[in-house]
């Protein structure tokens, strides 16, 4: 088995550029590999602003000139793609529709799908390029019969697999992760940038949702869905506090519950229901918080979808472990059943399916089942 940038045919590769790091190095090694490179960045923001706040944001002013600088020195074209409109109607849009439902998105990985490897990949192959090439570690692996495969990356604490798990087998067969393989720390693929001449070699990380550069996320919500005070209460649906949106809250959620008084057995509350109906969220301990499945929906298959159930590990959160899942497909829907309970699963998340190292699939989770069900009736 072979990794995709390893083929001996130069390909004509589109390299997003992000203006960090990461891409710069993927776009220098797929320059470096013979292929005939192009950097593009994309404007995502319709009104960038000059700079950064720290590590936070994306899709700057000061972003797209790192990209072009980086280009310049790579030795490639480089093109400035407005993709505003698209990247707010399909991921911020849906970022604030999910909240308003009582779900939890991941909008990195709903970017990849509909925009880096939908809008992007779509636009170059109509343009004659063979490939969009881009900074994430993961690896894509040629099989003898030439299909494709994602795995994690070589480095388990940079894999970024879990947000490209909506690939599906073309969008993998004209795809590039030159850093997939580094089995090296950030610090050195920073030295690598320096050696290059890049100047983003000590450029910060970006971090959190890109297009909430404060990191405010609550404060986003509100200025979009404005203020509702509605309930906070306990299992037996007695009031415990207010609040000001249920859209501020996640499930597992602990802090910022702005409860007056302490639940009878001393012990911490934790976010357990949120129901936009009527505007309530629901606080218990933690135990409550136990799932032991659920089913999720609008399967994507890095491959064939399985056709039977099977063992698998799953990932439910980007910066998350692993656990022992048993799925099966049925009528469309994923149903997941966890060999040891887990916490903090919630709605509108993505689970994302592995067999050892590769990627199965992913889909967004609808409902769960709780080892010990809320029992609020409100």
């Amino acid at each position: 088995m072979t990794d995709t940038p390893q083929r001996t045919r130069p390909l004509r590769v589109l390299a997003a550029m992000s203006g960090g790091v990461d891409s710069a190095v993927a776009a220098a090694r797929a320059a470096e590999a013979g292929h005939d490179v192009t950097g593009v960045h994309l404007a995502l923001s319709a009104n960038p602003q000059s700079f950064r706040t720290g590590a936070r944001g994306c899709c700057t002013i000061e972003d797209s000139r790192d990209a072009r600088r980086a280009a310049d020195v790579i030795g490639i074209p480089f093109y400035v793609w407005d993709l505003a409109d698209r990247f707010r109607e399909d991921v911020v849009e849906d970022f604030v529709a999910e909240y308003e439902a009582g779900r939890t998105p991941n909008p990195c990985l709903r970017c990849n799908e509909k925009i880096k490897f939908a809008a992007l990949l779509d636009k170059a192959l109509a343009l004659g390029f063979d490939a969009v090439c881009t900074g994430h570690y993961a690896k894509i692996v040629t099989l003898p019969d030439g299909s494709r495969e994602l795995h994690r990356a070589s480095d388990m604490a940079k894999d970024q697999s879990y947000v490209l798990g909506v690939l599906d087998e073309r969008q993998l067969a004209h795809a590039l992760f030159p850093l997939g393989d580094t089995l090296t720390t950030k610090d050195e693929i920073r030295a690598e940038a320096e050696r290059r001449g890049l100047a983003v070699a000590k450029k910060p990380d970006s971090h959190d949702i890109c297009f909430i550069a404060d990191g405010d996320t609550q404060g986003f919500l509100a200025k979009r869905l404005g203020k509702a005070e509605g309930d906070i209460v306990d299992e037996s649906g007695t009031k415990v506090g207010t609040h000001e949106g249920a859209y501020g809250f996640t499930i597992g959620q602990r802090k910022g519950l702005r409860i007056g008084h302490p639940a009878a057995d001393g012990k911490p509350r934790y976010v357990l229901d949120i129901s936009p109906v009527d505007n309530t969220v629901t606080v218990g301990p933690a135990a409550a918080l136990d799932v032991t499945g659920l089913t999720a929906i609008k399967p994507r298959w890095c491959g064939t979808a399985p056709a039977a159930p099977g063992v698998y590990t799953a990932q439910l959160r980007a910066h998350g472990g692993e656990t022992e899942v048993r799925a099966e497909l049925t009528d469309g829907e994923l149903h997941v059943t966890f060999t040891e309970p887990v916490r903090g699963v919630a709605p509108g998340q993505a689970i994302v399916l592995y067999d050892d190292t590769r990627v199965v699939g992913s889909a967004t989770i609808a409902s769960t089942v709780r080892r010990q069900p809320v029992t609020s009736t409100s």
